[in-house]
């Protein structure tokens, strides 16, 4: 069975396509990416000329070049990472997540619908149950409550997803999980940016008061729950990712300084986004019970990972912010 991953040049998608191919190196995977400003290429180097890999640059709101992809290269199942993510771009610009994260898995289910998908599995966000209290945890029956036009828009694709399940039988699994940390992430996102912002001598904003708390998940344990979901999951289920693993913003923004030897004086408090959460948590115990997960990166761990790697992959950080990536990657292939 091929498997096709959209958004695979993108963090999660990235670090999923890499776990995937040493976990299951018999099995080929297509990876379509639009290659927009989070995805890189870069993010696989090392794997073109891997022999199960296979890239396709295009856009899953193309109906057409999806369909194409499926036919032509015999897809069998098909894991959604494709997704407009940050919360900041929807405030300011809506549209385009409205057009990727809903018209785009529209498509996506349409074309799973049209050549009988055995599997596919759309992966989400706990941020489509809104906000919590300073107790309890988010479960898989938690009420949708997306409070940011990102969130809505996730909530509004997994809902096609279960709609496609119900009335066309649609094999389909949602995948809910925690802020996500390790390497390859963008550096618009919390712990890639204050790791940037420090280095650079740069203040690190921190909105509000900083109170606001994350659950974080190291990328490999989320691409295992994702793997084992994918092959065991029963068609129609929900199923959460979290780290179990609490921080306020600003204890995490010092504890990040504290690893680089850089002053607390960096942190600069600056005006609180509209809506913002205030406290996301996740019960992932259904997964555990199903599926035998758990996470395996203690956040020491992961986090030393993590800061070690941006620090000794500068010249990748260097190209993303300074954009020479896409430049670089646009005239490869658009050339092509």
């Amino acid at each position: 069975m091929v498997l096709l991953v959209t958004g695979g040049c993108g963090f999660i998608g990235s670090n999923f396509i890499r776990f995937h191919l040493q976990s299951h190196p018999e099995q080929k995977i297509v990876n379509l990416d639009k290659l927009t400003y989070a995805g890189n290429p870069g993010n696989l180097a090392g794997l073109e000329d891997h022999p199960s890999y296979t890239f396709v640059r295009g856009d899953i709101c193309d109906r057409k070049a999806v369909g194409s992809v499926v036919q032509d290269h015999g897809i069998g199942a098909i894991a959604n990472f494709a997704a407009e993510t940050h919360v900041d771009r929807s405030i300011s610009g809506p549209a385009v997540f409205m057009e990727t994260n809903v018209g785009g898995t529209n498509v996506l289910l349409d074309v799973a619908k049209e050549h009988a998908i055995t599997r596919f599995v759309q992966v989400s966000t706990d941020e489509v149950y809104g906000s919590l209290g300073p107790d309890g945890k988010f479960t898989e029956e938690t009420p949708l409550h997306p409070n940011s036009p990102y969130a809505a828009s996730k909530a509004a694709g997994d809902l096609l997803a279960r709609a496609y399940h119900h009335t066309y039988g649609l094999p389909v699994m949602i995948t809910r999980c925690s802020n996500n940390y390790g390497p390859y992430q963008f550096p618009e996102k919390l712990i890639p940016l204050m790791i940037a912002n420090a280095l650079g001598g740069r203040k690190l904003p921190v909105y509000g008061d900083g109170q606001n708390v994350r659950d974080w998940l190291h990328v490999r344990d989320h691409c295992h729950a994702v793997d084992l979901v994918l092959r065991k999951g029963r068609p129609g289920e929900v199923y959460n990712i979290g780290g179990e693993n609490e921080w306020k913003n600003l204890d995490l923004v010092k504890l990040l300084l504290s690893r680089l030897n850089k002053p607390e004086s960096l942190i600069e408090f600056v005006r609180d986004r509209p809506g913002h959460d205030r406290r996301y948590a996740i019960d992932a115990s259904k997964i555990g019970r199903e599926m035998g997960w758990k996470p395996s990166v203690s956040f020491e761990q992961g986090l030393t990972e993590t800061v070690a790697w941006y620090l000794e992959n500068e010249e990748w950080r260097r190209t993303i912010e300074s954009g020479e990536y896409r430049d670089y990657y646009r005239k490869m292939y658009d050339e092509r």
